[in-house]
């Protein structure tokens, strides 16, 4: 059988932010939506990246396996859109599957539909899948297509898919003045993750200028130019809205 041929962006071997305990990051290349805030411009091009083999990702990020042991860590697959690339997927994480390493995809959904090969698809790499970090970026429909370019109708659906599965889900907002603070639209998205049933962690994600000089790099005009950081106050607010302190389990064993 001819392996699956993956495009990645790149690497990060001790990840502490995407998913519990220390992480192998793998960046995956390719995205359709085009979010104001992304901080890895680089990783939208679809078709481009390093080709690799799930093989030779497994064998480079195996080595670092001492490092996960004892924080409740492994491997979260990013992007760019992972799920662009689902083929591939499967066959990475049947190789960490069969060598019991913990495995999360970080994923905005954006490519979700329930076309029946897709789901076919996405069902057996969610049996391998130990938790997905879902970002869900606006609530309002059409503040999402401004903020992404993309309609958030399959986010949305995807979320639902993941909790008719009772996949468990850390969610993730990225909260950026202007744009995804309005105390409505949070009240709002608090109400859509109360109906969820699979939500082990809330995270509200402060917005931040640190891959601002990406954008410059490849010649794309910088959206959110003179935004800033949200003052502590509106994190707070956000945090109390959707209500983040009562989902305590922040690990997934």
């Amino acid at each position: 059988m001819t392996e699956v041929i993956g495009r990645i962006h790149s690497t990060e071997t001790m990840g502490s932010v995407d998913g519990p305990g220390v992480r192998f990051i793998i960046f995956m290349q390719g995205c359709l939506l085009r979010c104001q805030y992304c901080h890895n411009p680089d990783t939208w091009k679809i078709g481009t990246g390093k080709e690799v083999t799930a093989q030779e990702i497994f064998d480079q990020s195996i080595s670092y396996k001492a490092f996960w042991d004892g924080t409740g860590g492994g491997v979260t697959v990013s992007g760019g859109e992972p799920l662009l690339q689902i083929d591939f997927l499967i066959e990475l994480f049947t190789l960490y599957k069969k060598a019991g390493v913990r495995t999360a995809v970080d994923t905005c959904g954006g490519c979700f539909s329930r076309d029946p090969e897709f789901i076919e698809k996405l069902d057996r790499l969610m049996d391998l899948t130990d938790l997905v970090l879902l970002d869900i970026k606006q609530i309002d429909p059409a503040k999402h297509i401004k903020l992404t370019t993309r309609p958030n109708a399959p986010i949305l659906d995807f979320a639902k898919y993941l909790s008719d599965r009772d996949q468990p889900i850390w969610l993730r907002h990225v909260l950026v003045p202007t744009k995804t603070d309005d105390p409505a639209d949070l009240t709002k998205l608090h109400e859509f993750i109360s109906q969820l049933k699979n939500v082990r962690k809330v995270e509200v994600l402060p917005y931040h200028t640190m891959g601002v000089f990406k954008w410059e790099k490849l010649g794309i005009r910088y959206p959110l130019e003179g935004i800033e950081t949200p003052d502590k106050e509106t994190v707070a607010m956000a945090n109390r809205i959707l209500d983040t302190k009562s989902y305590p389990d922040a690990t997934v064993s």
